[in-house]
């Protein structure tokens, strides 16, 4: 019996030329982009793809790049050709690259198909970001704008980074208030705590993941640090 797929959080299709084609077009396919709340799964999938990439682009092309995330921010018209490639809708005749954030337990994982050059794959990112409402290409566009700065494998300390959080579980990302009571101890169906209650269950916690009160010496800091991000997630809720 064959174990069942990891299952399927976001997806971008990307469809370009062929890498050896004199002409350089790009389209998009299939996308998945659940972006609330922000940076949502969506915008970690974009987040990846580009940071992934985006170190093989001609550096001479890097400015241009940032040039055209602000215009798809601002909603400005793109003008084509662009970076070398014309963008449309029409994708026959065309390779497809296909990017993934699936669900592994409560780990996040990135699978990415790349079968063109990594400045297709990063416009498909741009151009996917410019399918969104103009809230969430807001939202989204730092996000975007953090990758591109990253240096490092794209584990689970880049998706914690991306997301500006202290954990990279799957409930954290999707329902960010939901992991910061169980993490802090809160009774199930607990659903507006006071902000006295959330201050005692931090302390409550944070003496309790300390090695000096039987805390794991070798996950105490982790710990302590997802305590911190549970009680500013809650209290931020509460503001």
């Amino acid at each position: 019996m064959t174990e069942d797929p990891s299952p399927l959080l976001a997806e971008v299709e990307i469809f370009h030329s062929r890498m050896q084609s004199p002409t350089r077009r790009l389209s998009l396919g299939h996308l998945v982009l659940p972006v609330d709340p922000a940076p949502g799964l969506g915008g970690l999938l974009l987040g990846g793809i580009v940071a992934a990439h985006l170190h093989e682009v001609d550096e001479e092309l890097v400015p241009d790049v940032h040039r055209l995330l602000l215009q798809v921010d601002r909603g400005d018209r793109v003008v084509q050709p662009r970076l070398l490639h014309r963008y449309q809708i029409d994708r026959q005749g065309l390779s497809r690259s296909r990017h993934r954030l699936v669900g592994d337990g409560e780990q996040l994982r990135y699978e990415f198909e790349s079968n063109g050059s990594a400045l297709q794959q990063v416009l498909g990112a741009i151009y996917s970001l410019e399918r969104l409402d103009v809230l969430a290409r807001h939202a989204l566009v730092p996000v975007v704008h953090k990758a591109m700065r990253w240096r490092g494998p794209m584990d689970a300390r880049f998706l914690s980074y991306l997301a500006g959080s202290a954990t990279s579980s799957l409930t954290a990302m999707t329902d960010p208030r939901a992991w910061a009571l169980e993490l802090l101890g809160f009774p199930a169906g607990t659903v507006s705590p006071t902000k006295r209650d959330v201050q005692r269950r931090y302390r409550e916690s944070l003496r309790d993941a300390h090695p000096d009160h039987g805390g794991s010496i070798t996950e105490a800091g982790q710990r302590i640090e997802q305590l911190g991000e549970a009680r500013r997630v809650l209290l931020s809720s509460l503001a």
